[in-house]
C-alpha cells in the first residue's frame, strides 16, 4: 500500500527534472554547418622544403604570409614513400595513395611489356594539342583523386582543371576525369594538352598562346628582390626561341607565367562562380629547376621563394575579386624536398657526396656475368632502381630469386650505399623503421623493379647541382597548410602525411575518399560541424 502511494509522488517530483527550468538559458543550438567552398585550390610548389617557410619568413608578406597566418599549418608533414620525386609527389597530393597502390612509381620506369623506358604520363594512344610531339594523359594512374570523386558524386557539374609547366605535375593531381590539364611546351612556348580531355585545345588556351604573353620577359633580367643593384641572377635572351623558353622557366618568370594562366582558367571556365564546387590544381615548377641547379642554400633559392610569395599574393587577390577568398578552400604543399649539395655538405664537415648510377649498374652486371655468364643483366632502370633480364634467366634456367639476391649482394659493398633491397625483401619484410616502410610503400608489384639501393644520408646521384629522391627527412619534409571554409587556423605539431590532404578535403567536401588513399582526416584542424 505504501509502495503504491509513493510511485505517483516520485513520478510527479521527477517531471521538473526532465523539463527545462524556467529561469535557465535556452538549450545551446548545434553549431552551424561550415560553409561549402565554391572552389578548391590545390597549390604545389615543386621542391619547396618545409624549412623554407621559416628560413625566409621575415621576407614573406604575400601568399605564404597569408597561408601561415590564416591557415592550419602542419609543421611535421612528410611523404611516406621512396623515391621522393615529382611524379609520385603529384600523384599523392589529391589521391592520398602510395606508389604501391597508385602505380605511379617514378618519373619514369622500365615497362617490361614493351621493353622500353616510359614516363609516368606519356600516352601513345593520344595526340598532343597545341604543338607537335608526344601526348600525355593520366592513363597510368590506377586510383581516383579528389577531383574524380567530386565529379562522380552526382551533385551538380563541378569542373576540375590542372595546370603546370611539367606535364606530370598538371595531369596527376587533377586525375582521370579532369576537364582539362595544361602544361608548357619548350619548343613552341605554347601551353598544350592532349586528346584525352577534348578533341581541340580550348579557345581560351589557344588565345593565351596567340597573345604571346610568355614572350614578355625577352631582354629582361632576373635581379635580386632584396638588392636590385646586385649582378643579375640571369639575363634573358632577345629572341623568342627554345633556348629562351628553357631559360624563362628556370626563373621566377616561369611562375609568373603560370599564375597568368591560372587567372585565365578561372575567368574562362568560371571556376567557383557557377554554383558548383570546382577544383583547380596549380603546380609551380620553376622553384625545382632553380633548386636543382644551385641547391637549397643558394641566394637564388631564397629569391625565388620570396617571389613565389608575391606570385601567390596576386593569385589570391584575383580570387578575392572573382570568387572571394572566403569561398576558396586552399591546400598548399610541395612534391618533395631536396638535399644540400655535396660541396656545401663537405664545407660544413657534414656527410655528403656524389654517386654514379651507371657505375652501380656496371657493378651488378660484372658480378652476375662472373657468376652466371651472359652479358646484358640489367635491362632497365628507374633512377637507381634496376630491372633484371628475365629472358636471360629463363634461357639459362636460373631461379630469379637467387639472381636478385646475388645482384643485391654485389651492390651492398658499393661505397655509401646504406641498404639494398630486392623485390622479394619488400614483399616479405616486416619494416624495422621509416626507411623500410617508405621503400616498401614505393614498390608496386607489377611495375616495380628488382633491386632497390638506398644511399647513406646526403649522398646523391649526378655530377653537379642538387638532387632529391631519398627516404630521408630533408627529402620527405614538406609544407602542409589548409586554409578556408571548414578549416580551424593554427599551428599543429602532430605528425601528418601528405597522404592526409585527400581524405581531409574529401571530408570537407562530403565526397567519397579517393580509392587508394592511405591517409587520415586531419580532424584536429577542422571546424566542428
Amino acid at each position: 500500500m505504501q509502495r503504491r502511494t509513493l510511485l505517483p509522488l516520485l513520478a510527479a517530483l521527477s517531471l521538473p527534472l526532465l523539463a527545462q527550468p524556467s529561469g535557465a538559458p535556452p538549450a545551446a543550438k548545434p553549431p552551424a554547418a561550415a560553409r561549402k567552398p565554391k572552389l578548391v585550390l590545390m597549390i604545389v610548389v615543386d621542391q619547396f622544403r618545409a624549412d623554407y617557410l621559416w628560413r625566409f619568413r621575415e621576407q614573406y608578406n604575400g601568399g605564404f604570409a597569408r597561408l601561415m597566418g590564416h591557415g592550419a599549418m602542419f609543421v611535421d608533414a612528410h611523404y611516406e614513400h621512396f623515391p621522393t620525386v615529382t611524379a609520385i609527389g603529384h600523384s599523392t597530393v589529391l589521391s592520398g595513395a602510395t606508389p604501391s597502390i597508385s602505380g605511379i612509381i617514378g618519373n619514369d620506369w622500365y615497362d617490361r611489356e614493351s621493353g622500353k623506358s616510359i614516363t609516368s604520363v606519356v600516352d601513345g594512344a593520344q595526340k598532343l594539342l597545341g604543338a607537335p610531339g608526344a601526348a600525355s594523359s593520366p592513363h597510368r594512374l590506377l586510383v581516383s583523386t579528389v577531383g574524380d570523386e567530386l565529379k562522380s558524386n552526382g551533385r551538380g557539374k563541378p569542373k576540375v582543371i590542372g595546370i603546370s609547366i611539367k606535364d606530370r605535375s598538371a595531369i596527376l593531381p587533377a586525375g582521370r576525369m579532369a576537364d582539362g590539364a595544361f602544361w608548357f611546351d619548350n619548343k613552341t612556348g605554347n601551353f598544350v594538352s592532349s586528346t584525352w580531355y577534348f578533341p581541340e585545345l580550348p579557345q581560351w588556351v589557344a588565345g593565351f598562346n596567340t597573345s604571346r604573353a610568355v614572350d614578355q620577359w625577352l631582354n629582361k633580367s632576373w635581379v635580386s628582390i632584396e638588392n636590385s643593384k646586385a649582378e643579375p641572377f640571369l639575363s634573358m635572351g632577345a629572341e623568342a626561341s627554345e633556348k629562351y623558353y628553357a631559360q624563362m622557366q628556370r626563373t621566377p618568370f616561369g611562375n609568373d607565367m603560370l599564375e597568368m594562366l591560372a587567372e585565365k582558367a578561372i575567368e574562362a571556365e568560371q571556376l567557383g562562380q557557377r554554383g558548383d564546387t570546382d577544383l583547380l590544381s596549380v603546380s609551380f615548377s620553376s622553384n625545382d629547376y632553380v633548386g636543382h641547379e644551385v641547391g637549397p642554400d643558394h641566394p637564388k633559392v631564397r629569391d625565388i621563394a620570396i617571389r613565389t610569395d608575391r606570385t601567390l599574393a596576386r593569385l589570391f587577390a584575383y580570387l578575392d575579386q572573382k570568387v572571394g577568398m572566403a569561398n576558396v578552400l586552399v591546400a598548399f604543399t610541395a612534391d618533395h624536398g631536396v638535399s644540400p649539395t655535396a660541396e656545401t655538405q663537405q664545407s660544413r664537415r657534414m656527410p655528403g657526396g656524389r654517386l654514379s648510377e651507371p657505375k652501380m649498374q656496371e657493378t651488378v652486371e660484372k658480378a652476375l656475368s662472373a657468376r652466371y655468364g651472359g652479358m646484358k643483366w640489367v635491362v632497365g632502370r628507374s633512377g637507381p632502381t634496376m630491372y633484371l633480364n628475365y629472358d636471360l634467366m629463363r634461357q639459362m634456367k636460373l631461379d630469379p630469386k637467387e639472381v636478385r639476391a646475388a645482384a643485391a649482394e654485389a651492390l651492398r659493398p658499393f661505397p655509401h650505399i646504406a641498404r639494398v633491397y630486392t623485390s622479394d625483401d619488400l614483399l616479405a619484410m616486416a619494416p624495422r623503421d621509416f626507411v623500410d616502410r617508405r621503400v616498401r610503400s614505393g614498390y608496386h608489384q607489377e611495375r616495380g623493379g628488382d633491386i632497390f639501393p638506398v644511399t647513406e644520408p646526403y649522398f646523391t646521384y649526378g655530377k653537379d647541382g642538387a638532387s632529391h629522391g631519398s627516404p630521408y627527412k630533408y627529402d620527405s619534409h614538406v609544407p602542409l597548410i589548409l586554409m578556408g571554409p571548414g578549416v580551424k587556423p593554427g599551428r599543429y605539431a602532430a605528425h601528418a602525411a601528405v597522404n592526409d590532404i585527400a581524405p581531409t578535403l574529401s571530408a570537407l567536401l562530403e565526397v567519397e575518399t579517393p580509392s587508394g588513399s592511405v591517409g587520415r582526416v586531419l580532424q584536429e584542424a577542422l571546424l566542428t560541424r
